[in-house]
């Protein structure tokens, strides 16, 4: 780019250790009457999973999640009353007032299970949120993902959460020679999920700046694991110094914003504007008790724009029908 976008003075751009200290403007509790109405439109289970007094509560969620600060968390679930497809309906009912869902993996999944399945973090078709991994800071395929915490590690295993605007001005003011080369397109990987007649990566740069929003795509390990395609577009060493300063960023403990999810715990990030991280974790031993959580990729009616290359990821650029991982199956 030859001219960079304006410094981000946006509700967006916030401070994670600021925020750390002000819980209560990023949570809100479930009351007794929401509760009440969750358990009986879950009951009724028809398409409207009305909600007379949480609805609006959640309509004005979808606006702070696309045009303010990015993230909430919602707590006050008693989950251990219901069963898991109970959990499933409350969640599934309750994103719908957030956004429509999205298939999350080839196997075409609208409500994923994210939990460590043994699989090997190193293997280039797996997907990170299937180990007891760190996950490292990025972005969903859809414009808001959403999680309800079943089960919780034995330890560690945080939430973690930075905000793109507030690594942009940090890159802005340090590097902006690097911080133009994130503007690039840049190769990320499929993991083995290709769509028909699509390359097995995917270019769209770190940063995209469109009709006044900022944007972000991010997943290092997929990016540097897409390298090992032929003919895709080689990270320069000025690429490479780029993205670490990027990481460095996105790990400064004044910008990172972390969360111990508890069970009932749901959290909502819009993945335009934040990146969301999941440290490593132990697991307990016995199979009932392991760490598990249920998973919601939504598209929001209402939400920006995006350039086109996004189609290249998300299928499409129409809001509101956007995102996902689109496979035949």
């Amino acid at each position: 780019m030859s001219t960079l976008p304006p410094r981000q003075e946006i509700a967006a751009a916030w401070n994670g250790r600021e925020l750390s200290e002000t819980p209560e403007v990023w949570m809100v509790t479930l009351t007794p009457s929401h509760l009440a109405e969750l358990e009986t439109a879950a009951d009724i289970n028809d398409s409207s999973f009305d909600l007379p007094t949480l609805g609006p509560v959640l309509a004005d969620l979808q606006v702070e999640l696309i045009n303010g600060r990015g993230f909430v968390l919602i707590r006050g679930l008693e989950i251990e009353k219901y069963s898991e497809d109970e959990i499933a309906t409350i969640f599934t009912g309750l994103g719908s007032h957030i956004g429509h869902a999205r298939s999350q993996n080839g196997a075409g999944d609208l409500l994923g299970h994210v939990l460590d399945v043994g699989a090997d973090a190193n293997d280039t078709d797996v997907r990170i949120y299937q180990t007891s991994e760190r996950q490292t800071f990025h972005t969903d395929s859809c414009d808001v993902v959403g999680l309800i915490c079943l089960k919780k590690s034995k330890s560690g295993g945080a939430s973690m959460l930075v905000s793109a605007s507030s690594i942009y001005n940090a890159l802005l003011e340090r590097r902006p020679d690097l911080l133009e080369l994130l503007f690039d397109p840049i190769a990320t990987d499929r993991r083995g999920e290709i769509p028909n007649g699509m390359k097995p990566y995917f270019e769209i740069p770190v940063f995209t700046w469109h009709e006044g929003h900022l944007n972000i795509m991010y997943q290092r390990q997929y990016i540097d694991s897409a390298q090992r395609f032929s003919g895709v577009l080689r990270l320069t060493p000025n690429h490479i110094e780029a993205l670490d300063l990027f990481d460095e960023l996105a790990n400064d403990p004044d910008l990172t914003l972390s969360m111990q999810l508890e069970p009932g715990d749901i959290q909502f990030v819009h993945n335009h504007s934040m990146l969301h991280d999941r440290m490593g974790f132990e697991d307990w031993p016995e199979p009932d008790r392991r760490r598990h959580l249920l998973r919601l990729w939504l598209s929001v009616p209402g939400d920006r724009p995006l350039p086109e290359c996004f189609a290249e990821r998300f299928g499409s650029t129409t809001i509101g029908d956007r995102g996902g991982i689109v496979v035949p199956a």
